[in-house]
């Protein structure tokens, strides 16, 4: 059997984005000579999903598809499995599977703890009683997205000292940065951790350098860090050798964190009346 693998990086409008999806296909490439790697990207970017799969259907029986996205909604939840169906009619003699997203699970929840110890040595690791934790997403219209960062905003809460860990987002839903900041004010932090939520580099990622920068003119009381996205954390790594693992055994189910969406309930509506 030859099998291949198809990262699905979002894309950005950012050319050092794409760059940096490029150079952690590579890293990862080079972790697993063995391995064929193809990547593709779901907008923005020049090899997009329908060319991506095809290039990874050639002289394969098996193809892979793994999203390289934190959070599932409407891409990784209805977008990806219709090019991966279409796929499928194309290459009639290639099993894909289809491995879930990063998601919200401990070794992403480890990844966050390394970005916050490095936040906050420019504080000279304060007190974290009286240092905030601001968890920073993207935002999306689907709940089950968002709850994904709400869980590991507990989860981090649960595995520190600090006694305030909320979340924002950059757009979409709410709250927003300046909302959380307000109330961690309001609440005696003195010092404030942002760690933002994202993988690459990107429009949002100078969006926030920009949110942080006017906060400390704004706050000139309180001491800020800002983390680094995750980039090429080996967390991230380790995660996606074991999605791939776990896709190659024919034993262990692979299903979608799906319950309570609204592109599930869309789905079953769709096959409901198809019936």
């Amino acid at each position: 059997m030859t099998i291949s693998i198809l990262l699905v990086g979002h894309g950005s409008r950012n050319q050092g984005g794409n760059d940096e999806i490029q150079a952690f296909q590579q890293q990862w490439q080079a972790q697993h000579p063995d391995w064929r790697i193809e990547l593709c990207y779901i907008e923005l970017a020049d090899v997009l999903l329908a060319e991506g799969l095809r290039r990874a259907a050639e002289n394969a029986t098996q193809v892979v598809v793994i999203p390289l996205i934190l959070s599932a909604a409407g891409h990784v939840k209805a977008e990806i499995p219709e090019f991966i169906e279409t796929a499928r009619e194309q290459f009639p003699q290639v099993q894909f599977s289809y491995a879930p997203h990063l998601g919200a699970n401990m070794e992403v929840l480890k990844v966050l703890q390394r970005s916050l110890k490095k936040a906050l040595k420019p504080l000279a690791m304060p007190d974290p009683k009286t240092t905030g934790v601001i968890l920073l997403g993207r935002g999306s219209s689907d709940r089950v997205a968002n709850g994904e960062l709400a869980k590991l905003a507990r989860w981090l809460f649960e595995e520190t000292e600090h006694e305030l860990v909320d979340i924002a987002f950059t757009g979409i839903t709410h709250p927003r940065l300046e909302t959380a900041v307000q109330r961690q004010v309001r609440l005696s932090m003195t010092q404030i951790a942002i760690l933002p939520y994202y993988l690459f580099t990107g429009l949002l990622i100078e969006r926030i350098a920009e949110q942080v920068a006017r906060l400390k003119i704004q706050y000139p009381h309180i001491a800020f860090a800002c983390g680094n996205y995750f980039g090429f954390d080996e967390g991230i790594f380790k995660l996606l050798d074991q999605r791939i693992a776990d896709a190659l055994d024919s034993v262990k189910p692979i299903m979608l964190e799906c319950d309570g969406c609204q592109f599930r309930e869309i789905a079953l509506q769709h096959d409901h009346h198809a019936h």
